[in-house]
């Protein structure tokens, strides 16, 4: 017996090593992890897609007459999938990424004010670093730099020391909204959560794409569970196994639809006010929030600009978000009145 276990253990030693020969990207448990959670959410598409168009005889005639209705819900399908792998491909913005451009474009501007003796142009730095908010309300750029520590110490208010938003893990400064994600080992700018059906971060650079995502998967199932109930109708007590396959199908959509809906919207709600789900759910352990109202929003920017930057933010460009002044937090608490909702203030 140990012997057989022994040849066993010893041919898929060398079918791993022959595998991670070829894939070498494989030998990573955790890349290993993600791709087979890919597969597996590949999968699960396919099974009930695939059941539905192997049990339903109807949904094939009217494939004939109408092949427009299958094709739209095929691409709706190939569309799902394809917002899948991007967002799961996609980078969160990682805030050691920024320093390292932030520090290195300061070094060759350094370096060419020392050998030119006068400031160096825009041309030997292309990063763009804009910090939102009163107290810096400024652009870094490679014609005038500033160090990663000066730019993060600027964001805070008056006094902070260093310290108190320096990563214990791995060493770095961390902007307003940014947190170290376990999972990632990486400072994550804009920090929403660690999704493990991605197997990414969703931060600042993927949130959208994750919106998107989430909207177009709750419309695919939306039309699958549809068609799972037309079918029922047609052919119930027809062949019980069928029957039985399809309900509990329908059951596991069902509790799929309610979950997405219900986290589109939540979404949909932070994208509105600018917030995070970490921001929203661990407010009271921030310290800089942990002072400000529960109603009051201190990132937001009213509605549309909200919307503007949340949908047509360019990952090339980094935009960082300084803490709001009291002055602004004053403003930002103080109630809505009709002239407000009139001069759309909360636009």
């Amino acid at each position: 017996m140990s012997t057989v276990v022994g040849v066993c253990r010893s041919f898929r030693d060398r079918a791993l090593a022959r595998c991670f020969h070829c894939f070498p990207c494989l030998s990573n448990p955790a890349r290993r992890s993600s791709l087979g959670l890919k597969v597996n959410l590949v999968m699960l598409h396919l099974i009930f897609v695939g059941i539905l168009f192997l049990f339903d005889d109807g949904l094939i005639e009217k494939t004939r007459k109408e092949p427009w209705y299958t094709v739209l819900y095929l691409l709706l399908l190939f569309a799902t999938l394809v917002q899948y792998f991007i967002t799961s491909s996609s980078s969160p913005g990682y805030a050691v990424d920024v320093m390292r451009a932030v520090n290195e474009t300061n070094v060759i501007y350094q370096k060419s004010a020392v050998a030119s003796k006068q400031p160096a142009s825009s041309k030997n730095g292309s990063l763009i670093v804009f910090v939102e908010g009163s107290q810096s309300g400024r652009s870094f750029q490679g014609s005038n730099p500033s160090s990663w520590t000066k730019l993060v110490m600027d964001m805070y208010s008056p006094g902070t020391s260093v310290r108190s938003c320096t990563c214990s893990y791995c060493n770095v400064e961390q902007p307003p909204r940014a947190k170290h994600c376990h999972d990632c080992d990486k400072c994550v700018l804009q920090f929403d959560h660690h999704c493990v059906w991605l197997g990414t971060c969703v931060g600042r650079d993927n949130h959208c794409k994750f919106w998107w995502y989430i909207c177009v998967e709750t419309a695919l199932c939306l039309w699958t569970g549809i068609l799972y109930i037309t079918f029922l109708k047609a052919n119930i007590s027809r062949a019980w196994w069928k029957d039985a396959i399809m309900i509990l199908l329908l059951v596991a959509l069902s509790i799929s639809i309610l979950f997405l809906l219900l986290l589109l919207l939540f979404h949909s709600y932070l994208v509105l006010t600018n917030q995070t789900t970490y921001e929203l759910v661990r407010r009271r352990r921030i310290p800089y929030l942990r002072q400000i109202p529960e109603r009051v929003f201190p990132f937001s920017k009213g509605v549309c600009r909200n919307l503007r930057e949340f949908c047509c933010a360019r990952s090339s460009n980094y935009s960082l978000e300084s803490l709001p002044s009291p002055q602004e937090l004053e403003e930002k608490s103080r109630p809505y009145t009709c002239l407000d909702v009139l001069t759309c203030r909360c636009c």
